[in-house]
């Protein structure tokens, strides 16, 4: 006996609660007489780039059955799609909602820009860990009441496939949280054994389901690793059919040598390479994505498998620390407190802020101009929230200190957990690398929501309107890219890129994540200033064949799973 969808019942487009249509004619060959859903009359962007068609979608449980003129056949649940594009649910190629999840299943601002599916895991993924490793991460989990009570990356997943999202998550294992975990936060060079046992983890990560290795190398720890040390732990990854993804060492002066590294790992370790959120950062650097795009050409020219995604803002947002030289942040948070508490450092850490010619870190405080490029956007501590959408130069001035002194003391106050919006970037680069073919999409943000534990701090808006953005804005309105091909990098291209066999197509076959949009209507809808507001313009996102938002409103249904890489093996 078939199992029923549940669905929350909307009147007058969900017919789950209605009489199924009269019987139509046989079922051709192949073709079921009924289905749980039927998604009728929608324009059918299938994933591939092809053009639009008219046609009908048949779901039975969690996989879609057949497409084409399916309108008589019988369904539980009926949606009328008549003007809306039919597609496959958005994947996330980097969505850092790995720990969102755990506290708020909804992962409500992602399903309502349409994700069905999220790539995460940049630079420190949120398994494994030693004792040390979540002895230190505890607090945040105290913090929104939830449990740690996993520490490998099999044993994550088995938390998900109980507590169940919205949405689907894949991760990587970061070789950032490897070297935490191995050596620690100190900038030295990693001995043999320590890479050999690093290599270990990668091992048992990609088993458990891991989609490769990723590093995110502006950061503490991850800034101290060699090219060597990533080549070998790409190759562990490599033997399991996993990819290496990378926050890459340097977006702005130094960037054409940092691609040069990603492509030598992606040579050296025979891999395919991605680049995750590219840019040319800092105002120094503005312009020069012709020249990053090319440098991309050539690599591939000469055989290489290496490919970029993007958000499509001209903000960034990462962690205040983030400002501070890198020395002030070696050796992790009490080390980096420590040093900022001292007065007899104060001093040289301001004269490194200003300074424009730094090349052993990433100055992201001279980058972004100063204090009035650097907006507060979260906090953990609620007694710091009036500071939530200031800059550094107005929170200064309240405090009636120098920018970089208030700087240093919020990081104090809240323990280096405190985000900010940076920025960094020009429109024309971004609008460039954006037409460019082989660019997917990612939010770079956890999953956020108008209510709840997460709704309390702003973020960026990113977290709340990657996808509808480029459809509203560059699609439709600026004619940048085809609405097909928009679709395209949203689906097909980051499932390959990952391994993702199974979604990212409308077949017969495939998981029935879909998202169903008013071309006409959709929009994102968060600001810089004001960021805690859901998308519009998507009535319909289905997970695993489940309506997660049914004619715009976010449902009960909670279908999500975890998505393993193609080294897992079951235990």
């Amino acid at each position: 006996m078939k199992r029923l969808l549940l669905v929350v019942c909307v009147a007058g487009v969900l017919s789950a609660c209605q009489a199924p249509p009269p019987p139509g004619p046989a079922a051709a060959a192949g073709v079921p007489d009924s289905f749980d859903v039927l998604i009728t009359g929608g324009r059918i962007v299938d994933g591939t780039g092809s053009p639009w068609y008219l046609g009908d979608v048949g779901i039975s449980g969690d996989r879609i059955t057949a497409i084409g003129q399916l309108a008589s056949r019988r369904a539980a649940t009926r949606i009328d799609a008549t003007n809306l594009v039919v597609s496959p649910g958005f994947i996330d190629m980097l969505g850092q909602s790995e720990f969102n999840v755990l506290v708020d299943g909804r992962a409500a601002s992602k399903i309502t820009q349409g994700i069905t599916t999220e790539i995460t895991g940049e630079g420190a993924s949120i398994a494994p860990l030693n004792t040390r490793l979540a002895n230190s991460i505890r607090p945040q989990y105290d913090r929104f009441k939830t449990t740690l009570d996993f520490r490998t990356l099999g044993e994550y997943f088995a938390r998900l496939e109980r507590q169940r999202p919205a949405i689907n998550v894949g991760t990587f294992v970061g070789a950032g949280g490897l070297r935490a975990y191995v050596v620690g936060d100190d900038q030295r060079v990693a001995t043999a054994a320590e890479v050999a046992e690093m290599q270990q983890l990668v091992e048992a990560a990609m088993l458990d389901g891991a989609l490769g290795v990723s590093t995110s190398l502006q950061y503490v720890p991850g800034r101290f690793a060699s090219t060597d040390e990533l080549v070998d732990l790409a190759k562990a990854a490599a033997r399991h059919g996993g990819i290496y993804i990378s926050h890459q060492r340097s977006e702005s002066g130094q960037i054409i040598p940092s691609l040069d590294e990603v492509f030598a790992i992606a040579e050296r370790a025979r891999i395919p390479a991605e680049v995750w959120h590219l840019k040319t950062a800092y105002k120094a650097n503005w312009g020069r994505m012709p020249e990053v795009l090319k440098h991309f050409d050539l690599a591939r020219a000469r055989g290489l498998d290496v490919t970029a995604n993007m958000y499509p803002y001209d903000r960034a947002s990462n962690g205040l620390d983030a400002c501070l030289p890198l020395w002030v942040r070696e050796g992790g948070t009490d080390k980096m407190l420590a040093r900022l508490k001292d007065p007899a450092l104060r001093d040289r850490i301001k004269r490194d802020m200003e300074d424009g010619n730094a090349t052993e870190w990433e100055n992201q405080w001279y980058g972004s101009g100063g204090g009035t490029g650097v907006m507060v956007s979260t906090v953990l501590d609620p007694a710091l929230r009036q500071w939530e959408g200031k800059n550094l130069v107005e929170i200064g001035q309240a405090m009636g200190k120098d920018p970089r002194d208030a700087a240093m003391d919020l990081v104090i106050a809240d323990r280096a957990e405190t985000s900010v919006i940076i920025s960094i970037m020009r429109e024309d680069d971004v609008r460039l690398a954006l037409a460019n073919p082989m660019i997917s999409i990612g939010t770079d943000s956890g999953a956020r929501a108008e209510d709840g534990p997460f709704s309390e701090s702003k973020s960026h808006p990113r977290a709340w309107g990657s996808f509808p953005r480029v459809l509203g804005k560059y699609v439709r309105d600026e004619k940048l890219i085809t609405l097909e091909d928009a679709v395209r990098r949203f689906t097909s291209r980051p499932a390959a890129r990952v391994g993702i066999t199974d979604r990212g197509l409308l077949r017969p076959g495939m998981k029935a994540d879909i998202t169903i949009f008013d071309p006409a209507a959709i929009r994102d809808v968060s600001t810089f200033v004001d960021p805690t507001h859901y998308s519009v313009g998507i009535p319909h996102v289905l997970v695993n064949g489940r309506a997660v938002v049914a004619n715009g409103q976010i449902t009960t249904e909670r279908p999500g799973q975890p998505i393993r890489g193609p080294g897992y093996v079951q235990k």
